[in-house]
């Protein structure tokens, strides 16, 4: 016979609480109930702020409450001061997945600059980047190096805008390299729409699509949302993330790389 409502509620909250997260399918198996029957049941607990529904499934509310962010953009100075030793260790480990030959989109951001550093240290690759900084950095190495038109925008130096769009949509990536404002269970997200919009066309176009992201981010959002985690193949990182945000990751089958600083340094 099958548990009450409220039985079977509990039940269900336990459950997310051990785990993290849970998808709909596998609470409805584990409850043996339908995933119509469970859908109700996190619309209920979502009402009485015991879940927070995502993309597939849930999460503990009070474990994944965002933490709010500035509204407006940090400097870009100001963001590469902060956590410069894990965007040093996450470069390193994004570097790894690379091989002469490849044609990667390179996002604009603090983290991905720092990866823009150490692509000098190879030689062959095509790179398609919105980022200003990132392609003078690169001028002189030994890659081709493409930017696409479009307007300037000043504050991050990135080419954005419908000509960019339209100018990035015409080629295929091996690789996108991601930056984001914050990460939760809900997804990715940034400061910028309009840089958003260039990040989306890197999703868009690219067969392997790689978070670069200081866990500082972790449990973050900011206004504008750039995709679900299904979206993103792999996240690279300094530290392993907390329980909602690692089963939400494993739930949307991202791969989870974590390059802790010392060891990174200890290799290079």
């Amino acid at each position: 016979m099958r548990p009450p409502a409220q039985v079977r509620r509990r039940r269900l909250r336990a459950l997310v609480a051990e785990r993290g997260f849970l998808s709909v399918g596998e609470m409805a198996r584990r409850l043996g109930v339908s995933e119509m029957t469970i859908r109700r049941d996190l619309t209920a607990l979502e009402a009485d702020g015991s879940l927070q529904r995502t993309h597939g499934g849930a999460v503990l509310a009070q474990e994944e409450t965002p933490t709010p962010v500035d509204l407006h953009e940090p400097a870009f100075e100001a963001r590469s001061r902060r956590h410069a030793e894990a965007k040093r260790a996450i470069a390193r480990a994004a570097l790894e997945l690379l091989r002469p030959g490849a044609t990667i989109g390179l996002d604009v951001g603090t983290t991905t600059f720092e990866l823009a550093r150490r692509l000098a240290e190879m030689r062959g690759l095509k790179i398609f980047t919105n980022s200003l900084r990132a392609a003078g950095l690169l001028a002189n190495a030994a890659h081709d190096v493409y930017l696409p038109g479009g307007r300037v925008r000043g504050t991050e130096l990135s080419l954005c805008g419908p000509v960019a769009v339209r100018e990035l949509r015409n080629y295929w990536l091996d690789y996108a390299f991601l930056g984001v404002s914050g990460i939760t269970a809900a997804g990715c997200f940034d400061y910028s729409l309009e840089d958003t919009e260039i990040k989306t066309v890197y999703i868009e176009r690219a067969a392997h699509r790689v978070v670069l992201c200081d866990s500082s981010k972790f449990a973050r959002m900011s206004v504008v949302k750039v995709c679900d985690l299904e979206r993103i193949h792999r996240l690279i990182t300094d530290a392993p993330p907390p329980p909602p945000l690692a089963g939400a990751l494993r739930a949307a089958g991202v791969e989870l790389v974590v390059a802790e600083p010392g060891e990174i340094e200890e290799r290079a």
